[in-house]
């Protein structure tokens, strides 16, 4: 078990808010966390039945008998309960009672939002961050954690990548979806599931989709948004903040982990992911997902976005700092080619003082410093001549 990122922002939260809510997927490794964090701290289940059934049940006696309050696991369980949680807080004034734990982002962050707001802390964890994967390993490529994955039990337990994800995918399904949507046919949904990972890094198109597996716009939307609020996707949002008027308004899908939409795809081998014609997407929502959780285990909002117009201008990722923008292109090349500078050069006309430096983030081993934009790869923790980490840009 190794010590993730995101303690001491789950640490400072307990300290000032009586209760701290961690969201995720499921086995990204809340409970793990909270536990190793607080083993002295009085932990109940909401999975359990008996717990469940005494919370619910008589939800006063069952936080009475934890006055100082308790690690409650998988919330959206028993949302009810949040509104007895609010009254004890209110009248104790304390920090760090309670912290709670949800995988259905819409049971529970409606509930949290509309019970507990102004009294809880919110973060997000996600499978483990290349600071993480290089506890276990010293040297990884790019397109191993692409094909692996990052979920802790693969490498705490070494489990075989294509047995754990048939049965995420069948747990997922079967446990989250069918409470979520009335699905009647499963199949159905799975199919879904691997065209989306079919379009991962593109823009998407609701109509194709609906098209392609005979479901309506409003049904895909739907389905798209419960994969949002279940933690399996993200979406990157187009950039058109008074920058250019005509530029595309369709966001662009990524999965929370590419061992997922590899196994989606039916990528098992390094060799498989190298020579896929996705192999550009992949290692673009690997990059993409780094960022994201980076920004997630310090505590900070992300704003994310790409850009792209109708004469073909386009920047892979823009980071939203206060006023400045970074402009980020991913490139799974492993040589670096001067055009890639071409998107982060032109944003920076439209974007004016307001972007002052750029990245390329690409799949080679040597690092540039060219007109204030950092060339470089994620991968390397130390780059040799020490340019700027896109982990100090993010913090700045």
């Amino acid at each position: 078990m190794i010590t993730r990122e995101i303690t001491q922002e789950l640490i400072e939260s307990v300290k000032e808010y009586p209760v701290a809510t961690v969201f995720g997927p499921r086995q990204s490794g809340k409970t793990t966390l909270i536990k190793m964090t607080y083993p002295d701290k009085p932990y109940f289940s909401m999975e359990d039945p008996d717990v469940r059934m005494a919370a619910e049940t008589d939800p006063r006696g069952f936080l009475n008998n934890i006055p100082n309050g308790a690690i409650l696991d998988e919330i959206q369980r028993s949302p009810e309960i949040l509104s007895y949680i609010q009254g004890i807080v209110d009248e104790k004034q304390k920090p760090g009672m309670f912290i709670l734990t949800g995988s259905h982002q819409p049971d529970v962050h409606q509930a949290v939002n509309q019970t507990l707001a102004g009294r809880t802390a919110l973060l997000t964890l996600l499978p483990f961050s290349l600071p993480e994967l290089f506890k276990y390993k010293k040297k990884w490529e790019a397109y191993e954690i692409i094909v692996k994955g990052a979920f802790p039990r693969l490498h705490q337990e070494n489990l075989s990548v294509a047995r754990f994800y048939n049965g995420y995918v069948q747990t997922y399904v079967e446990r989250d979806v069918r409470t979520l949507l009335n699905v009647k046919d499963l199949n159905l949904f799975q199919r879904f599931l691997t065209l989306l990972a079919g379009r991962v890094g593109q823009v998407v198109n609701y109509t194709s989709l609906g098209n392609d597996i005979g479901l309506s716009v409003p049904s895909v939307k739907s389905w798209i948004s419960i994969l949002k609020a279940s933690f399996v996707i993200f979406e990157l949002q187009p950039f058109f903040e008074n920058i250019n008027k005509r530029v595309i308004k369709s966001p662009k899908i990524y999965f929370t982990d590419t061992g997922l939409v590899s196994h989606l795809l039916g990528i098992e081998t390094v060799d498989q992911a190298k020579r896929d014609p996705l192999r550009g997407g992949l290692y673009e929502n690997l990059v993409i997902l780094e960022i994201l959780k980076s920004l997630y285990n310090q505590g900070v909002r992300p704003e994310l976005f790409f850009y792209r117009d109708t004469h073909g201008n386009e920047v892979d990722l823009i980071i939203k700092r206060q006023r400045q923008l970074i402009p980020i292109e991913i490139k799974s090349a492993a040589t670096f080619n001067k055009d890639f500078l071409k998107g982060i050069l032109k944003f920076r006309e439209l974007s004016k003082d307001r972007c002052r430096q750029g990245y390329v983030l690409y799949n080679g081993k040597d690092t540039y410093q060219l007109n204030d934009i950092f060339v470089q790869n994620i991968l390397i923790e130390a780059p040799r001549n020490k340019l700027r980490g896109i982990s100090d840009c993010l913090v700045s």
